[in-house]
């Protein structure tokens, strides 16, 4: 080999090895996104685990954590310790956190439907809300009691007076066991789990929030606002949302397949592909714009209207005043949009 021949080839070596460096320092160099989740692994977050799996997150750039949630972990904690960038959550824990102090701002509104209910035994004398009088109703707390005492106090009911409450576990034992007349449950999750457990969905009662007039907005994208101040941030986010809303679109369109993906992140085992569909069927019937332009995007109207409803909760109202614009940003929907 001659000179002139080594030379150029310890040049090719070396420029390879700088455009291999330059590809690693590429790959490396992928933005970092940290979700905090509401809850364990379910259907309920299909979309964040089928957009990680399928590879949406990685093509626009993003190193996605989605860290599960679980019931020691408040969202609103996890995100005022930077501990993550973006945090599913309820907008009336949302509101509340605001206004004690931690600055959340919605950025996009996955579920515009609400899936939460009361679920009563025929058999303990409930067939309306009149009858809730006297009777024990089992309630989730940590930021899950909002809307129930919201409806509460539009009835006229006062807790421990005219009912009793009972704080309910994660689970329906207290109906199983007939130790409350009705429990809180989400139409793809708990009332499935009932009925899973031998009583039959004619021996059943439900009362949709949303068709008594007083759901509020559940699984929503809340940031730190002053995040939105920096363009870098808003963009990332961005793109966080388009891949997000990809995701949420497949699980949508092919339940079985986003059931997979769902019990294949679920560390516990405890998760099977039969439940995680029946959910996911049922989690679909909250996105109802799921495949059009407008996922995701929090509609003013819907916000005001959840706003409402937790200003009236009697003397006991969920937030004391309008936050009014600030506690929303389309912004990063806008973003992704592009």
């Amino acid at each position: 080999m001659s000179r002139s021949s080594k030379f150029s080839s310890g040049l090719m070596a070396a420029v390879l090895a700088v455009c291999g460096l330059t590809a690693s320092m590429g790959a490396n160099a992928a933005d970092k996104v940290t979700v905090q989740l509401k809850w364990l692994p379910q259907a309920q977050f299909a979309g964040y685990y089928v957009a990680q799996s399928k590879g949406y997150y990685k093509d626009a750039g993003l190193d996605v954590t989605i860290k599960p949630g679980g019931p020691d972990i408040s969202p609103v904690q996890v995100i005022a310790g930077n501990g993550a960038d973006v945090v599913v959550n309820w907008m009336p824990d949302a509101l509340a956190a605001r206004e004690a102090g931690v600055p959340l701002v919605n950025i996009a509104q996955v579920f515009n439907q609400s899936g939460l209910m009361l679920t009563c035994k025929k058999a303990s004398g409930v067939s309306s809300p009149k009858d809730f009088k006297g009777k024990t109703l089992g309630v989730w707390y940590g930021g899950n009691e909002y809307p129930f005492l919201n409806w509460m106090a539009k009835l006229g009911y006062k807790p421990g007076t005219d009912i009793k409450i009972l704080k309910q576990g994660f689970n329906v034992d207290p109906l199983l066991q007939n130790q409350a007349a009705c429990i809180s449950t989400m139409i793809y999750n708990e009332y499935w789990q009932v009925v899973d457990a031998g009583v039959k969905e004619s021996d059943l009662v439900t009362f949709f929030y949303e068709k008594e007039g007083v759901a509020s907005l559940e699984d929503g994208l809340y940031v730190m606002e002053a995040k939105l101040k920096d363009p870098a941030f808003v963009a990332k986010m961005g793109k966080f949302l388009k891949a997000t809303f990809k995701g949420w679109n497949d699980a949508v369109k092919n339940p079985a397949e986003a059931a997979k993906i769902v019990v294949a992140n679920d560390m516990s085992g405890s998760a099977s592909e039969k439940v995680q569909q029946r959910q996911m069927e049922n989690v679909a019937k909250l996105i109802s714009n799921a495949g059009t332009a407008k996922i995701g995007y929090l509609e003013p109207a819907a916000y005001e209207r959840t706003v409402k409803v937790l200003l009236a909760a009697g003397s006991s109202p969920v937030i004391k005043k309008d936050p009014g614009k600030a506690a929303y940003s389309h912004v990063v929907w806008e973003a992704s949009a592009k």
